[in-house]
């Protein structure tokens, strides 16, 4: 799971796997597998910082060397 906080300033955790894509138009906004959006505060290179941390930390990289 990643945290990441919501426009008001509360924060939350989800999970990386279900992100389909990020749009940022200026708002950071995730879009998830379930067609749910979801703005956040971070920009793009944190979220993207904390997916890869995120994988690094489960070894999901092994799989894909």
């Amino acid at each position: 799971m990643i945290e990441v906080t919501r426009l008001n300033g509360e924060g939350y955790y989800l999970n990386p796997h279900q992100i389909e894509y990020i749009e940022s138009n200026p708002d950071t906004t995730l879009i998830m597998l379930s067609g749910k959006r979801l703005i956040i505060k971070e920009d793009y290179q944190s979220v993207f910082q904390r997916i890869v941390e995120y994988r690094r930390l489960i070894g999901a990289f092994k799989n894909e060397e």
